[in-house]
């Protein structure tokens, strides 16, 4: 715990007792030896979650982060740049994980912080280049060593280029600007993303040409509250990471093995140059959603047999989806607090039975708070060689938890913008409204276009089906 008076570290141990096993509470002891024999007041410890992230990071071989981006199409001469980038530095001076940078001192995983800092640039495509291959182009140059959060404004319409799926076309009131508000993944989760954009759009509203700082006072506060989420957090992951969770996980994913390997690739299929050009390919599709509601095992269901046609049968892969939220009594501040859950996908011809799937879910809900690096330590404990990759990932969202970005009283359009890299073979998101809007992207490096199409066609078609109820 932190004493409130000081603002300094309590021991471990004033934590409570926990386990020289367990990996979260090594850290804290190294963390706390870095703070009290460093005096370093502007370093703040990482959550399991961010640590995974700091670890991907130091194995890109250039460095890069994970990147979330969220893309609107605005109006050509919305945005005033001076503006937003007003209110852009309010938000980074107000939230500390929008102005800390990832690092590792010692061999431990931290979060230093620097002054606020909020790239925003106006980017000019070159020409014939479209507004998505411009944004594409400024998110592939991103640089590690820069600020979390960045955001840049990209005119398009029609007199850019056209780039296929993907675009923010011209709209009936002529010509578009595409704003980019990018996030490393340290930096943020799902929960953070709303709350940005709110606080975006508010702050942009208040600012005439230059927004209102926040006070010493504001700041204070919330950087107070955010040391108290972590450490919360990680005193929940080190509780999470107990000898029976261990034994748990270790159990549950003694069969996943490293990648399993990709059939032979199909011949390709005719496809647009641009297209074949980029890393990563897509499909999206709206299907009805049931009046029941489309269970979370059902998804997971629906993954397997996209996984089944990559890979074939009687494999036993990772398949990744996030979960949890801000831990109980922690203030809603922004960072990175979900867990990467593992299930462990058995490839097969017949679909698994419905409340098969849903039972080994919930008991995988009981140990979810283990943190990502536990559970692979765990897992190879156990004797299984994977190294913590995964072969797929799965993410499902509300459509109505996050609220629009309004700048000047105009409301942007969300859109997303494909062709970017991806850090795994494939993944697929869900978001949940009138309607199941899904999307799956892949590694084109690792799986061609035919046989993730036919993958794609393979999940949507599970999720048409008729589905027994699991309770």
């Amino acid at each position: 715990m932190r004493n409130r008076q000081s603002g300094r570290l309590l021991p471990v141990s004033s934590y409570r007792e926990v386990s020289v096993l367990s990996i979260t509470s090594q850290y804290l002891a190294r963390f706390r030896r870095l703070h009290d024999d460093g005096g370093t007041p502007d370093v703040l410890p990482v959550t399991g979650a961010q640590r995974r992230f700091v670890l991907v990071r130091s194995m890109d071989p250039a460095g890069r982060p994970d990147l979330v981006p969220m893309f609107f199409s605005f109006p050509r001469g919305t945005v005033d740049l001076r503006r937003l980038a007003s209110a852009a530095r309010r938000l980074a001076a107000l939230h500390p994980v929008l102005r800390a940078r990832p690092d590792v001192l010692r061999g431990t995983p931290v979060l230093r912080l620097t002054r606020p800092d909020v790239p925003v640039v106006r980017v000019a495509p070159a020409p014939g280049e479209s507004a998505a291959t411009a944004v594409r182009r400024v998110l592939h140059d991103w640089s590690p060593e820069g600020a979390p959060l960045r955001l840049f404004l990209v005119p398009d319409g029609p007199d850019r280029a056209p780039d296929g799926p993907g675009t923010a076309p011209g709209g009936p009131d002529g010509p578009q600007e595409v704003l980019a508000v990018v996030l490393e993944h340290t930096a943020c989760d799902g929960q953070s993303l709303a709350r940005i954009v709110e606080e975006l759009g508010a702050a942009y509203a208040s600012a005439g040409h230059v927004a209102d700082e926040p006070s010493p006072t504001d700041v204070a506060a919330e950087l107070d509250a955010y040391r108290e989420a972590v450490l919360l957090q990680l005193d929940a992951e080190d509780r999470a990471g107990s000898p029976a969770a261990l034994a748990y996980w270790g159990d549950r994913l003694r069969a996943v093995r490293e990648r399993a390997a990709v059939p032979p690739q199909q011949p390709a299929r005719p496809a647009a140059a641009a297209s074949d050009a980029l890393p990563s390919g897509s499909a999206e599709r709206r299907i009805p959603a049931p009046d029941t509601g489309t269970s979370f095992p059902q998804l997971l269901d629906a993954c397997r047999a996209a996984a089944t046609v990559l890979y074939g049968k009687a494999h036993v892969l990772p398949l990744g989806y996030p979960w949890g939220g801000r831990p109980p009594g922690a203030a809603p501040v922004l960072g990175c607090f979900l867990n990467t859950v593992v299930f462990p996908t058995a490839t097969g011809a017949a679909p698994a039975a419905p409340e098969e799937t849903a039972g080994a879910w919930w008991d995988d809900l009981d140990h979810a708070a283990a943190p990502f690096d536990t559970v692979v330590h765990a897992a190879r404990t156990a004797g299984s060689a994977w190294t913590g990759r995964l072969d797929g990932l799965l993410t499902v969202d509300d459509a109505r938890r996050r609220p629009a970005l309004r700048l000047g009283g105009v409301p942007g359009r969300e859109f997303h913008i494909d062709g970017r890299p991806v850090r795994g073979p494939f993944a697929v998101s869900v978001t949940q409204g009138p309607e199941l809007a899904l999307r799956m992207v892949w590694d084109r490096a690792v799986h061609s276009d035919g046989a993730a199409e036919d993958a794609f066609a393979a999940l949507t078609d599970a999720l048409r089906a008729p589905a027994l109820t699991t309770g």
